[in-house]
């Protein structure tokens, strides 16, 4: 007797867990009873999120606010660290990651993704008289990269090297070379931390390591991220959804598909990219 009540206490514990992590979902219904659209985003990703005169403005949150015009609600902005954006939508704190992210198959286990609406590749910033072509010419210095994004992982990567999962070890080619792998909150703040030579290069996305190049003018060079034996890497952005938010999924991928059948996304980047003021807090 005691086995079977102890039976139902936990299939009813379960089911309360269950429903209680259904009702975290921010549905296209909740949404609109709410009336808000809360995103998460990290401002220091010009031209995709960036400050401008205290505000969250770029790329993202255009696409963002007409997410919201498209539900009819209004949108809420929260600035966060960027490595905390997918647990807080797999956890229901935001309805939305809007961030510049980068589609992986490790994050498309705790969330979904919607279509892809941007395509990227990793750059290098260093001191414009630093003799750097590749990323092996790093070794041995202190690279500055944004907290959980590719940048992040390929730097750590190459440091560390790969344990595969048949126990075997793929080494980087930093692996070695005593280079160290700096994380800063966003780019602006790594960067800041090369002009004092505290860093010897940073390596982050295209378009916001170009505003950092030009912001920093004559003082860092810019280049794409090559291996000596020329490989690339490549990356597409999308936005992160809760998993199996259906509704939400097919307006996302909706509003997204307009945007890129009518310009606007290309729109948005170059204006952005022109006026993109980096916040250096």
């Amino acid at each position: 007797m005691k086995k079977i009540i102890s039976m139902l206490l936990i299939v009813c514990l379960l089911g309360v867990l269950a429903s209680g992590c259904g009702s975290n979902m921010q549905t296209v219904d909740s949404i609109k009873d709410s009336g808000k659209l809360i995103i998460h985003t990290n401002a220091g990703f010009a031209p995709y999120e960036y400050l401008s005169n205290g505000e969250v403005v770029g790329v993202d949150m255009d696409i963002a606010k007409a997410i919201a015009d498209k539900l009819g609600v209004e949108l809420v902005i929260e600035d966060v660290k960027f490595d905390t954006i997918i647990t807080s939508v797999q956890g229901g704190k935001a309805a939305l990651g809007v961030a510049g992210i980068t589609v992986t198959d490790e994050r498309k286990e705790s969330v979904d993704f919607s279509v892809t609406y941007a395509t990227s590749v990793q750059y290098i910033i260093v001191p414009a008289d630093a003799d750097v072509d590749t990323i092996e010419d790093l070794a041995g210095l202190k690279i500055g990269v944004q907290l959980g994004t590719t940048g992040n992982f390929i730097i750590d990567d190459e440091i560390n090297g790969i344990d595969e999962d048949d126990g075997s070890h793929t080494k980087g080619v930093l692996e070695g070379t005593g280079a160290e792998c700096i994380t800063y909150n966003n780019a602006n703040l790594a960067a800041a931390a090369m002009d004092s030579g505290k860093l010897g290069a940073v390596v982050i996305d295209k378009l916001p390591a170009e505003i950092i190049g030009q912001k920093y003018g004559e003082k860092f060079k810019v280049m794409e991220l090559v291996y000596e034996d020329g490989s690339k890497t490549t990356e597409e952005y999308a936005i992160a959804i809760a998993k199996g938010n259906e509704s939400l999924l097919e307006v996302v991928n909706e509003v997204l598909a307009e945007l890129k059948n009518n310009g606007k996304i290309d729109e948005w980047v170059l204006y952005h990219s022109e006026n993109a003021v980096m916040d250096e807090e």
